[in-house]
């Protein structure tokens, strides 16, 4: 291996480690974050994080069942459910990217999803 060939390695890494670095900043940004709820697959609610709407309780009802949602400062909880089980209820506030809450006899997701920046969206609060 020549004297080129480690620089070469070198160079490659570094520029692996700044890309991955890049990368994740820009995936988990927490800008612009809201909460998806969706029931059998389709979206029925969009709701943008913002102070106005901190200790909002937001009630699901559909044929499949009943869920209440809290929307609080960045993060979001199902508080009340009519499922047997209630895990969407024991599992407590998410608040990041990417993160979901699943009631499945009621067939409900909660979603914290994130806009990138030049991204149109619909969302109207609560």
């Amino acid at each position: 291996m020549t004297k080129g060939d480690k620089v070469l390695i070198v160079v490659v890494v570094i520029l692996t480690l700044l890309s991955l670095g890049f990368i994740k900043r820009q995936a988990f940004s927490n800008e612009n974050k809201f909460v998806s709820i969706q029931v059998n697959g389709k979206e029925i609610k969009k709701v943008i994080f913002d102070k106005k709407i901190i200790g909002k309780k937001i009630p699901i009802q559909s044929k499949y069942g009943f869920n209440l949602i809290e929307i609080d400062d960045e993060k979001v909880r199902v508080i009340e459910a009519d499922c047997p089980d209630k895990i969407d209820v024991k599992q407590g506030y998410i608040s990041k990217i990417g993160e979901t809450i699943i009631c499945l006899p009621n067939r409900m997701v909660v979603e914290i999803k994130g806009v990138k920046k030049g991204d149109a969206i619909d969302i109207m609060n609560h």
